[in-house]
């Protein structure tokens, strides 16, 4: 649970530390659900099915992504869900804007139902973030801390 605490803070204090003058609009939620993941001690890998809302226009796109983590990785969970508030530099997105690939920091703890914290940025020329700390539920027994990478593939209007 420390480890999990000790991680958000961090992530909070990398994501505080940008440009101040890199103003970023709210422009929708991308919400995952993952497939069950075993932790191999230095990482894991979990594909992904996600859905993006996007505020303005409305719309939901269709994305099929790959989680992999790096750092201590121990346990198993079923399915997971993970949501993100997205963040932009500009209001105007497209459907395959957030195709591409994000890094950053990564925690979990899960002991029957769990939690996680993951702090991504990245996409098409680095213009989007998903917001520092996202919400990831899961069912199983396992830690994990470390770097995160996630892979982004657009799949089409919903």
């Amino acid at each position: 649970m420390r480890v999990t605490l000790l991680l958000a803070a961090a992530t909070v204090l990398i994501c505080a530390a940008g440009p101040a003058h890199a103003e970023r609009f709210r422009v929708g939620r991308l919400i995952c659900i993952g497939t069950p993941r075993v932790g191999l001690v230095v990482g894991s890998t979990q594909s992904l099915r996600c859905v993006f809302h996007a505020r303005h226009p409305p719309g939901r796109y269709v994305y099929t992504g790959r989680l992999r983590r790096l750092g201590l990785d121990l346990g198993v969970t079923s399915v997971s869900s993970l949501s993100w508030i997205v963040l932009a530099r500009n209001s105007h997105i497209r459907p395959s804007s957030l195709r591409g690939r994000y890094v950053g920091a990564s925690g979990k703890l899960s002991l029957g139902p769990g939690l996680g914290v993951n702090a991504l940025i990245g996409g098409s020329r680095r213009a989007i973030m998903l917001q520092p700390l996202s919400v990831e539920l899961s069912i199983g027994v396992s830690v994990a801390a470390g770097v995160a990478s996630l892979t982004l593939d657009a799949r089409g209007r919903r």
